[in-house]
C-alpha cells in the first residue's frame, strides 16, 4: 500500500507488535521507524510524554501550540490513560504498556504501538506501527496523512532524545 513504510527493515515489518492483538484483520498496515542516537533509557520519557502533546506539526496537530521542548517529568503512562492531547483536549487512550519498552494506544479507530529497540553503542530504534479496519480507500488516505505526521512525530522524538543526551 502506498505510504506503508518509512525507515523500517523487512524484518521490522515482519515483527509482532501489541497493536497486532487488537485488530485481527487490518486494512490498514503501516509502518515507521529512526535510529536515535541515544539509548533506550533516554527515548522513553519523550514517548511517555506524547501524552502532553502530538509533536508533529504543531500548528495542524496541536492547534499552534508548541509541543513541549523539555521532559516535565511525568509519571509513568497507565492502561486507561488519555494517548495525547491536542490544544489542550484530551484524545485516545492508551490500551497496554510496558515501560521503558512499548506504548500502544487508540485514537480515531487505529491502535498503534510506540516499540524500543534497544542497539549497540547506546542507540535505539524506534518503531511505531499502526493499523486499522476500515474500508480499503479510507485505509490509504490515512495510511499517507499518517507517513506525513508520524514521520515528522518520530524525527522531533529523536531530536529531543539526542539534544538531552549530548
Amino acid at each position: 500500500m502506498l505510504g506503508d513504510r518509512w525507515g523500517v527493515t523487512n524484518s521490522e515489518t515482519l515483527r509482532s507488535y501489541p497493536c497486532d492483538a487488537f485488530v485481527v484483520s487490518p486494512a490498514l498496515q503501516a509502518w515507521r521507524g529512526v535510529r536515535v542516537e541515544a539509548p533506550a533509557a533516554a527515548v522513553w520519557p519523550w514517548v511517555a510524554q506524547l501524552r502532553l502533546a502530538p509533536y508533529s506539526y504543531d500548528w495542524i496537530d496541536n492547534l499552534g501550540h508548541r509541543s513541549p521542548q523539555e521532559l516535565v517529568g511525568l509519571p509513568e503512562p497507565q492502561v486507561g490513560e488519555a494517548f495525547t492531547s491536542t490544544g489542550g483536549r484530551k484524545l485516545g487512550r492508551i490500551v497496554s504498556i510496558d515501560p521503558g519498552e512499548q506504548l500502544t494506544s487508540t485514537i480515531m479507530g487505529a491502535f498503534m504501538s510506540y516499540v524500543l529497540v534497544p542497539q549497540e553503542h547506546d542507540t535505539t530504534r524506534l518503531l511505531l506501527k499502526v493499523v486499522m479496519q476500515g474500508p480499503r480507500w479510507a485505509a490509504l488516505g490515512l495510511s499517507v496523512g499518517d507517513l506525513v505526521m508520524a514521520r515528522r512525530q518520530l524525527l522531533n522524538l529523536k531530536q529531543l532524545a539526542e539534544r538531552r543526551q549530548r
